[in-house]
Parts: structure tokens; C-alpha cells; sequence
């Protein structure tokens, strides 16, 4: 079983007909808890906002972590694939209406959840996200990231990084969601070009007309920016997923 959080008003209609953002993380043993975010306020508007607590997380110990760890990390995004299809399946709302979000290691999550199951989703947030596994290591803080994911030096963690990595799983011709990258000019942790590189390949290979789109934030770090540019930034994602997904007050004015 696992774990999902669903918050939404009372009295909505459970006939699919609601935008839904689903987040998840899945990473480094650390859980999903309660915290304050301003963008829940969305709730108001009919929203449902759900959190999969996925494995490679600590909801339920050391043994969940590992579960979603190096070999085991398909379990991360097979269980957020697996909440989607709760939520779609009881009536929370449906492939159309249904928006994903990951950020940075949970842009493993995120990545690999669309490249697999591109049909349960409408759109999808990377947010300074892990999206091309094979490369974490080469990056400014890279090697400090081998002890969870796994190095390119060992055959078996290799093709275990070749299964988490996103960019590798995009194939031509297929119909992606819409996808929203986001990226802060002055990550050293998540360099921007990794959720570029995963961005560039939706472009080159989606078949659909769904935008991709990619947003470099220039006054940011890893999470590290100033509030307004954080406002900012979660206003752009939140009125991207909900344009996506139909919701009636953030359409395009005719």
C-alpha cells in the first residue's frame, strides 16, 4: 500500500471533472510532511492536490528508502504512476485534468513517470530537476549523490541509472503531456542543463501539440531565491498546470 495525501474542499464533484496536481518526491529517506505553501490556496478553486508518498522516501522507515534506492528506484515512479491511476480510477479526476509535479531529485520521479505513462497525464512540472540520471555524477556536486542513485563506473548501477535517467527514455512520435522545466541560473546542486536537456528532447521528439516549455530562472539557486522570485515562480507553474488542464479560471482571454 501506499501512502497518498488528498486535500481538497468538500462537496466536489467525483466524476473526473476536477484539476488535479499530483507531487511527489521519493528520495534520500526523506518524507513528504505537512508544511505551509501558498499555492494550496488553490484548493479554494476546486482544485485537488494530491502528495504520493512514494519509496525512496521515509514514510515508513529505512526499508522504504531503500526500496526506491539505486536497482530498486523504478519503484519511485511506478508508485506515483500507481496514484494517478487511484485518483483517475475513484474519481478525483481524469488523464485530462490530471497535472504531475517533481522537483529536483524528484525530477527522477517526474521524468520517468511521463516517458513511461505519457497517457495519465496533461501536463507535468521538471522543477530544478534530476532528469538525466547518467550525468548526475558529473556535475559540480555530482560525486556526493553516488551513495543514493548510484555510479556510471559500476555495470549494475550504470543500467540502473540508464533506467531513472528521463532524457534516455523519450522516444520519438509519442504523444508526451505538456511539460514545464524550470531551472535556476545559479544551481550548483541541479545545473540547469539537466532539466534542459530533458526539456530540448520533449521538443525534438513529442508528437503532440502540447506546449513544452522551458523557464530559466536567472535570480535563483537550488530553492535559494529571493521570496518574490519564489512567488513568482510557483504563480508561473500553478497557472501553466491549471491552463493544461482546463480549469475555467486560468484560460487564455478571447
Amino acid at each position: 500500500m501506499i501512502p497518498l495525501s488528498i486535500v481538497h474542499e468538500k462537496g466536489i464533484p467525483m466524476d473526473g471533472s476536477n484539476s488535479c496536481i499530483l507531487e511527489g518526491y521519493g528520495a534520500y529517506g526523506e518524507p513528504l510532511g505537512p508544511y505551509f505553501s501558498i499555492y494550496r490556496s488553490i484548493a479554494r478553486r476546486g482544485v485537488v492536490l494530491a502528495w504520493a508518498h512514494a519509496r525512496g522516501g521515509g514514510e515508513k522507515g529505512e526499508a522504504w528508502h531503500k526500496a526506491g534506492y539505486k536497482t530498486t528506484k523504478p519503484n519511485t515512479w511506478k508508485d506515483f504512476i500507481s496514484c494517478a491511476e487511484y485518483l483517475i480510477k475513484h474519481g478525483y479526476t481524469s488523464p485530462d485534468k490530471l497535472a504531475g509535479k517533481g522537483g529536483s531529485a524528484g525530477g527522477i520521479l517526474i521524468s520517468r513517470a511521463i516517458t513511461e505513462r505519457p497517457d495519465l497525464f496533461r501536463a507535468a512540472i521538471c522543477d530544478v530537476g534530476d532528469a538525466n540520471a547518467m550525468r548526475l555524477e558529473f556535475r559540480a556536486q555530482g560525486p556526493l549523490n553516488t551513495p543514493e542513485f548510484g555510479t556510471v563506473k559500476d555495470p549494475v548501477e550504470c543500467r540502473a541509472l540508464y533506467e531513472m535517467d528521463g532524457v534516455q527514455h523519450v522516444q520519438s512520435g509519442v504523444k508526451y503531456p505538456a511539460v514545464m522545466g524550470v531551472s535556476g541560473w545559479n544551481d550548483r546542486r541541479v545545473p540547469p542543463w539537466q532539466t534542459g536537456k530533458f526539456v530540448a528532447a520533449l521538443q525534438s521528439a513529442s508528437a503532440s501539440p502540447n506546449p513544452v516549455l522551458m523557464i530559466v530562472n536567472y535570480d535563483s539557486g537550488h530553492f535559494t531565491e529571493e521570496k518574490v522570485v519564489s512567488f513568482r515562480d510557483m504563480a508561473n507553474q500553478m497557472a501553466f498546470l491549471l491552463w493544461q488542464t482546463g480549469h475555467k479560471d486560468f484560460q487564455p482571454v478571447k
